[in-house]
């Protein structure tokens, strides 16, 4: 049978020739998807530490059954897309993640944490399948020379995610009252009953993600996408078994750097937006939660705006360059954060998020272009993933340093983390000679080359 004509051309080593825009938009999607969740997050740790009554070192579990989730399926789910394709890890990261939004139903009925726990755990899986499938799908998407802007666009939805999932909180899930403050002045039968009325506004906003998965997995199920994989001169796709490619990756010192980097970078992250409204309310007691939730809604703002900047400069710079000021920038804003007693310390965690935008998308795709032989790539990509269980690890950490020595210093944590991670931009400012203008030149030359061959 003759195979379908599509408007792309796959090469050999699995990228495209061009962009295919559709199939771009539909994946760049998924992007703001797993940023409502990681969102929505923050919020449910606002509620679940004034309903449970629990430690700042407790409320961190959240952050670490949902980083968990991604860590434990991350290789399941790469040998999945070997075994079949992108296209399918991500029909399954839908459902997954679906299945896991619903669990959110039976855990409000019962109100008890550790149940909310497993329906967060659900959720990261199918969010796993998601990220190993789009994040590597994404820089695959069309010449190679721009994987690393391609999949900062795509990151730009993320921020637009972490939006959404702040105005949903707001508004669905806070009231115009301190939750904590509030439930400490009732009995303990009327706390435990307001509390529990509390969990089940939880619930509205993954009824609106639930539908938006329905339609996601409807609209992937119809529609054609590439396949990413590198192919043999013969036409065949290239394989590797799970073995071979660990030991191929475990040899790879630049890709090692990578994965520790981008642990380290997560758990700055998550600790910083997981303590951001907490260090608001612990601040400034008046405030209320809709109070407080509006420092998130100015952190992912900045965000946005940070990965837009910074989608520009790495368009005109060396990226390395880019990422170690950004880093050092938010080394010194947290400085601000822990020094200040005043409400400029809320804002300093705030504006830090301006230095977090082009990070993760940029240490994935410089991690993953170190992987010079492309049919260990989607192992490759999924262990990338992996490190993202530095969101449980470190978060957690910063929780026993606030619950020890206050919530205001915890931020010495993600203070330290940041400055690892502009050593590593250091460390990899020998491997980035060109300018992205010096990129296209030499690609455009080898291209005229190809052609004087052929």
């Amino acid at each position: 049978m003759k195979a379908k004509k599509t408007p792309w051309v796959e090469q050999s080593d699995g990228y495209l020739d061009r962009t295919p825009v559709l199939q771009f938009i539909l994946v760049t999607i998924l992007f703001a998807m797993w940023a409502i969740s990681s969102s929505l997050n923050d919020i449910l740790i606002t509620q679940f530490k004034a309903v449970f009554n629990l430690s700042d070192l407790a409320t961190a579990f959240v952050q670490s059954a949902f980083y968990g989730g991604y860590f434990v399926i991350a290789i399941p789910a790469s040998l999945v897309i070997k075994k079949s394709s992108y296209k399918m890890g991500i029909i399954a990261g839908l459902a997954l993640f679906a299945l896991g939004c619903f669990l959110f139903f039976p855990a409000s009925g019962l109100a008890t944490y550790s149940m909310f726990l497993f329906a967060i755990f659900v959720e990261a899986i199918g969010l796993s399948f998601l990220e190993t499938s789009a994040e590597t799908f994404t820089t695959l998407m069309g010449p190679s020379r721009l994987s690393t802007v391609r999949l900062n666009v795509s990151q730009t939805m993320n921020a637009v995610g972490l939006l959404i999932g702040i105005v949903l909180g707001k508004y669905l899930v806070f009231q115009d009252e301190n939750l904590k403050t509030q439930m400490a002045k009732m009995t303990p039968a009327a706390a435990r009953a307001y509390g529990t009325a509390q969990l089940a506004r939880t619930l509205v906003p993954y009824k609106y993600v639930l539908i938006i998965l329905v339609v996601l997995i409807l609209a992937f199920a119809v529609t054609q996408f590439p396949s990413g994989r590198a192919k043999t001169t013969q036409g065949t796709v290239k394989s590797a078994s799970l073995g071979e490619t660990l030991n191929y990756l475990m040899h790879n010192r630049r890709y090692l750097g990578g994965i520790g980097s981008q642990f380290v970078y997560i758990g700055a992250q998550t600790g910083i937006w997981s303590f951001t409204m907490r260090l608001a309310l612990t601040m400034f007691p008046h405030f209320t939660d809709r109070d407080a939730s509006n420092f998130m809604l100015w952190s992912y703002g900045v965000f946005f705006v940070g990965r837009f900047l910074g989608s520009y400069l790495l368009s005109k710079f060396r990226e390395t360059r880019v990422l170690t000021v950004y880093m050092l920038l938010g080394v010194l804003t947290l400085i601000g954060t822990i020094t200040f007693h005043s409400i400029a310390a809320v804002w300093m965690a705030v504006v830090v998020s301006l230095f977090l935008g082009p990070g993760w998308p940029t240490i994935y795709s410089r991690t993953l272009e170190t992987v010079e032989d492309r049919k260990y790539t989607e192992t490759a990509g999924a262990i990338i993933v992996m490190s993202i269980v530095g969101g449980a690890v470190l978060p957690a950490l910063q929780g026993a340093v606030s619950d020890a020595m206050g919530m205001q210093f915890s931020f010495i944590l993600p203070a330290v983390e940041l400055f690892i991670v502009a050593l590593y931009f250091i460390s990899e400012m020998k491997h980035d000679k060109l300018t992205p203008k010096q990129k296209r030149e030499l690609a455009v030359e080898n291209a005229e080359k190809r052609q004087q061959t052929a």
